[in-house]
């Protein structure tokens, strides 16, 4: 297992026989800190060693290992001390892992009122550990670790992942990724897989850093934060490696296509990417489509690309594109009353052994192939409900069944998605979803990669609900803005027939996003409506 610096470079590499050690040292110094098992253990540093002894150190200890993010990307330090304690307040947990810079700032707040813990590793690293740490009884079914929600409305929701669930997610990630390439699943091991994906995304935890340990992987680590200053260092990373697997959202993809130049991109060999895995967010077949492009002459595969769909409620993944095939799309169903105002989708794949997906009417009724509905799935993957909150688990959980909140449809066995429930703007009677009024607005500005648009809904009278749009951009020359705020009107009213209420700009950055990169838009239409907004003029 290797961590690669900010510039990409080899900055700690160890086996994973010293991670059991180091781990079960760390498990060690956590007994004497007073942590026992099934205590919730908050995790919030960046991708290194010291996380890595940390969340595992809690597991083999028993605990509940969490994993939170280690500090804002971008914006106030205080809005974020002010999440991480609405969530440990919500947790119960009385044990927080930090980097100095971040306890520095809690202090400074005041935040928890000494009812939490706050240590750093170095500091974790000086604790007398226990002469000897019991091994607790664990089975499949008890609860492993803890794992946030995106968080796009209110305090993140802690899900319960069991054992069973983690390994199984793991185990069909493995078999899902190889099934094309005619080969048994245990070739797998001499493979190697990368990630910039920070370890508290469930993509990066689940889909890269669990199942890479349970196949036996190499695996390369890079920082978040070095992928979004300098995105070359992962494709050379992909490069220099034999064969290789990775996932990333949309607009990691995007960001690629963006900001690296011929230069950077000149030499890259890669061919042996056997596995690109795109999620977590809508998947934009201009993103695939222009990525190909740019890299296919690099030796980049089209049929590398493998759409799938997940949640952390289900682990991680649901549905895999098994085929090799390459993105594909099909039209939305005739008839259909989305309103999406889309022309395609494309397909997130098929569902992962012995996971079952169903699209269903709101009243829970089955629909037929090609009917837009509530994806539900039902698996062993599916989570044990939320930590301290039974009345969103009973909610969320009918019967088996996820209610996952996404809209899509199934047809010959494969899913497409098409939106999320809770997102759908009412305008003029019309059911819209916003990344398609989003989509449009990027266009116009650029966006969809560093800078993202966000768009939602206000009440205007007896008008109704009307839509407003808010695009992260690059310039802050006024004229340019009004061109760009005409030329969204336009494109909109021609494609949805509706009119925007408002178009606002703000610099990059300053649209809220959840820690996998999706707009906060109930933040961001609380901000608008508050007048928190730092708009530009135009």
């Amino acid at each position: 297992m290797v961590i690669l610096d900010r510039r990409g470079r080899t900055s700690d590499g160890r086996s994973f026989p010293e991670l059991l050690d180091s781990a079960r040292a760390t498990a060690a110094r956590l007994l004497r800190l007073g942590v026992a098992p099934g205590d919730p253990v908050a995790v919030s540093l960046p991708t290194s060693w010291a996380w890595l002894e940390s969340w595992y150190g809690a597991l083999l200890l028993g605990a509940l290992p969490v994993a939170m993010a280690p500090g804002p990307l971008l914006g106030s330090s205080r809005e974020h001390i002010d999440r991480l304690q609405a969530v440990l307040s919500q947790l119960q947990a009385r044990h927080l892992i930090c980097p100095p810079t971040l306890k520095r700032q809690i202090r400074q707040q005041g935040a928890f009122d000494g009812e939490v813990k706050v240590i750093t590793p170095k500091e974790l690293a000086t604790v007398s550990p226990t002469p000897e740490v019991p091994e607790g009884e664990t089975d499949s079914e008890s609860v492993a670790f803890l794992q946030l929600t995106s968080g796009t409305t209110g305090v993140q929701r802690a899900v319960m992942i069991r054992h069973r669930g983690a390994m199984h997610n793991a185990a069909a990630i493995g078999a899902a990724i190889v099934d094309p390439l005619g080969a048994p699943v245990h070739s797998f091991r001499n493979r190697a897989v990368v990630s910039w994906l920070p370890l508290y995304h469930d993509m990066g935890l689940v889909g890269c850093l669990v199942t890479g340990l349970v196949y036996g992987l190499d695996i390369y680590l890079l920082p978040a934060l070095a992928f979004l200053g300098r995105p070359h260092l992962w494709l050379e990373t992909l490069s220099r490696l034999g064969q290789t697997v990775s996932a990333a959202p949309n607009f990691g993809y995007q960001l690629c296509v963006e900001r690296l130049t011929d230069e950077q991109i000149e030499g890259l060999d890669l061919s042996r990417w056997i596995a690109a895995m795109v999620g977590a967010e809508m998947v934009r077949p201009d993103t695939t489509d222009a990525f190909h492009r740019r890299f296919g002459p690099r030796g980049f595969q089209l049929g590398a690309f493998r759409p799938c769909y997940g949640l952390a409620e289900a682990t991680l993944a649901v549905t895999m594109d098994c085929r090799g095939d390459g993105p594909r799309s099909r039209r939305l169903p005739e008839g259909s009353e989305a309103g999406l105002a889309l022309d395609s989708v494309i397909s997130s794949g098929t569902p992962l052994s012995d996971t079952h997906v169903r699209a269903t009417s709101p009243d829970g009724g089955v629909l037929s192939d090609g009917r837009i509905g509530e994806i539900r799935v039902k698996g062993p993957g599916v989570f044990a409900g939320y930590y301290n909150d039974p009345d969103a688990t009973a909610e969320a959980l009918e019967d088996g069944w996820l209610r996952t909140g996404d809209l899509g449809f199934l047809y010959g066995g494969e899913l497409y998605i098409t939106g999320r429930t809770k997102d759908v703007l009412i305008v003029h009677g019309q059911n819209l979803m916003p990344h398609e009024v989003e989509r449009i607005a990027e266009s116009v500005t650029g966006g969809g990669g560093s800078c993202r648009a966000g768009a939602f809904s206000i009440a205007r009278g007896p008008e109704g609900e009307e839509i407003v749009l808010v695009a992260e951009v690059s310039t802050q020359n006024g004229h340019q803005l009004e061109k760009m705020a005409a030329a969204i009107r336009s494109r909109i009213g021609q494609a949805l027939a509706l009119p925007v209420a408002d178009v606002a700009f703000v610099a990059g950055g300053r649209i809220p996003k959840t820690t996998s990169g999706k707009v906060r838009r109930g933040q961001l239409r609380q901000d608008y409506l508050a007048g928190r907004l730092a708009r530009m003029e135009y």
